[in-house]
């Protein structure tokens, strides 16, 4: 050590490089739970997207159950991770269904942008007074799109 390092010193160094270990751990742990988790970031956890509920599951505060879009699989996939006893989605929730994707309906948009800035995932393109239209591989199916639309022109149709 340095000249004139103290023990105290020395004791904090060996803390912080502990805590930069723990902090690697929930980093990773949060990877691993937010890559299971469909990326749908509709909302339904009750969180704004998958990001803060796996952060919020490796913390401890939320539970495996709350995801619609992964279904029963999606909740016992999560427990496996955290090492938990799996439990069903909660279905009070949602409910679980087979991927959709949302389809512009081009000859009724009108070009009011309103479903692009309610897409999480900007799935949706086309400028304002122009038609828009749906970038399929990046849409999630979320629905959030839906209601936005004034002039319901936006289906939600199956992914396959």
């Amino acid at each position: 050590m340095a000249a004139g390092c103290t023990c105290s010193t020395r004791r904090a160094r060996r803390r912080v490089r502990r805590s930069s270990k723990a902090v690697d751990i929930a980093i990773d742990l949060v990877e691993r739970l937010d890559r299971v988790l469909p990326q749908t970031q509709c909302g339904q956890c009750g969180f704004a997207g998958c990001r803060p509920y796996a952060e919020a599951m490796a913390r401890g505060e939320a539970g495996v159950e709350r995801c619609p879009p992964g279904g029963d699989a999606g909740a016992r996939a999560l427990a496996k991770i955290l090492d938990v006893t799996p439990v069903p989605y909660d279905r009070s929730r949602g409910t679980h269904k087979p991927p959709i994707v949302a389809l512009v309906i081009e000859a009724d948009c009108i070009g009011c942008t309103k479903c692009i800035q309610a897409c999480p995932v900007d799935a949706i393109v086309g400028g304002s007074k122009h038609m828009h239209t749906v970038i399929e591989p990046l849409c999630t199916g979320c629905e959030l799109c839906v209601p936005a639309c004034p002039v319901d022109c936006i289906e939600m149709v199956s992914a396959a």
